[in-house]
């Protein structure tokens, strides 16, 4: 990806609404000559105002030309520097949504002194204004793309910066911290120590356990970003995938009589009340020859293990509780971690003619009875899902959930045990002193005290162009 747009001063433009026909479409610009470049195109039907006089954070109803045509009736918005998203000079148009306008407008703005903006460069230059930090400039796109409640509160919360605050204040301890050690260092001839040891080690202690707090909550704030993994497993013909089906209320996997239809794993999300799921349709555990069907099997135990909860299905009318018994514990010796939650799901309710004799059992199993054929009883499977992984919400704590973000905390929590150890073993302060800085280092990487092009590059150019 070009670099140029990084350094660059240039008037960007380009189109904020999703692309394609629609009643309205904005089109952005931001730069020194935002407003300039569309005041020679634009006409408001105040005959004597122009753009260049009008007060920021106001709207204009006027015509868009295109040469001596009227291309279309616009309304132009005015956010003028420092008070806009960008911190510069801002227009958006707001035009009809025909394609041909949309682009039309874009060339005109662009052969009168624009230029197309490079993916996340409106963002990048917030960033670079000091609109918001970097971790705050990354949850702008999370925000775009959230599909769930929890992963949109995840996005408003680090957005409006309740996660760089956190790293501020760890970053402004370790920088107290810092700041006696380099003055020992200015003395060092003196072999002075202007630090009390055990409360340096104290406030390591408490910086540390800040920095496990946050890596703690990664794994949560992952899948509350991602979906939860749900893996839906149990043997052939059991009614697996018509329970997928049923979950998602769609025909997402193939129903058939015929066992071992499902070889390979079959993954979709949906949102119950505001949580994402990611249901896994398992292929059905079962002796076989069959050598894809033995692959498929495999793999149905990986997806088991990377799921946070276990749907084992089995059929009421043919299963004994001897054999629910060794299946759950087939399932458990080969799952590593032996906690896992497992829910067990007696399906095909609607062809039973009597209550089983494993009833009783099952009800202590806290087993839960459908006909996923019938759509009967899904909704308790939900409620269980619901009660199962309820670990807290963004509206209680600071949540990591990007992998950057962790990396740069293990990073960081990893320079502070070094520093720990060269206490223990009383290692020269100047020593002491690169683990300190690196610590600062990797915590500076995330809100962007520190960056380079590189990782500038990688984050903005995930944006779509326009934000």
């Amino acid at each position: 990806m070009n670099l140029d747009f990084l350094h660059s001063e240039d008037t960007i433009c380009a189109l904020s609404t999703s692309p394609g026909v629609g009643a309205i479409a904005v089109i952005r610009l931001s730069g020194p000559k935002a407003i300039s470049i569309t005041d020679a195109l634009f006409k408001s039907k105040r005959d004597t105002f122009t753009l260049s006089k009008g007060e920021s954070h106001t709207l204009h109803f006027g015509d868009f030309y295109d040469g001596e045509n009227v291309l279309d009736e616009v309304v132009v918005s005015i956010f003028k520097a420092p008070h806009s998203y960008t911190g510069e000079d801002v227009i958006e148009i707001s035009c009809h949504g025909s394609l041909y306008i949309q682009q039309r407008v874009l060339e005109l703005l662009i052969q009168t002194g624009a230029r197309l903006a490079a993916p996340g460069e409106f963002t990048f230059r917030a960033f670079m204004h000091g609109k918001f930090d970097l971790s705050q400039a990354e949850a702008v796109a999370d925000l775009i793309a959230s599909n769930s409640e929890s992963s949109h509160q995840l996005a408003i919360q680090q957005m409006r910066g309740g996660f760089s605050q956190k790293i501020a204040r760890l970053r402004a301890r370790l920088i107290e911290f810092a700041s006696l050690i380099e003055l020992e260092l200015d003395f060092s001839e003196e072999d002075v120590e202007f630090a009390n040891r055990d409360e340096l080690n104290n406030l390591l202690q408490a910086i540390k356990s800040e920095i496990d707090h946050l890596k703690q909550s990664f794994e949560l704030g992952n899948v509350m970003k991602h979906g939860i993994p749900v893996a839906i497993a149990g043997k052939t013909n059991v009614g697996k995938s018509t329970l997928l089906n049923a979950l998602l209320n769609e025909e997402k996997a193939i129903v058939s009589e015929i066992p071992g239809t499902t070889r390979d794993a079959i993954e979709d999300t949906i949102s119950i009340q505001g949580v994402l799921f990611r249901f896994i349709d398992t292929a059905g555990i079962r002796h076989t020859e069959e050598p894809i069907e033995t692959i498929g099997i495999g793999r149905t135990f990986e997806k088991m293990n990377q799921a946070a909860v276990v749907l084992y299905v089995f059929d009421i009318t043919t299963a004994s509780g001897d054999e629910i018994d060794e299946a759950l514990d087939d399932i458990r010796s080969q799952l590593h971690d032996p906690e896992k939650v497992i829910i067990p799901i007696a399906n095909k309710t609607d062809l039973l003619t009597e209550a089983p004799h494993t009833f009783k059992k099952l009800v202590e199993m806290e087993t839960i009875f459908i006909s996923a054929k019938r759509n009967e009883n899904i909704n308790l499977i939900a409620d269980k899902l619901l009660q199962t992984t309820h670990n807290g919400s963004p509206h209680d704590r600071t949540i990591v959930y990007s992998l950057r973000h962790f990396d740069a905390l293990s990073k960081a929590g990893q320079s502070i045990e070094n520093i720990e150890r060269g206490f223990a073993e009383k290692i020269p302060s100047d020593l002491v002193a690169i683990d300190i800085r690196q610590a600062l280092h990797h915590l500076g990487t995330i809100t962007g005290e520190v960056t380079n092009d590189e990782l500038l590059t990688n984050i903005f150019g995930k944006f779509c162009i326009g934000k």
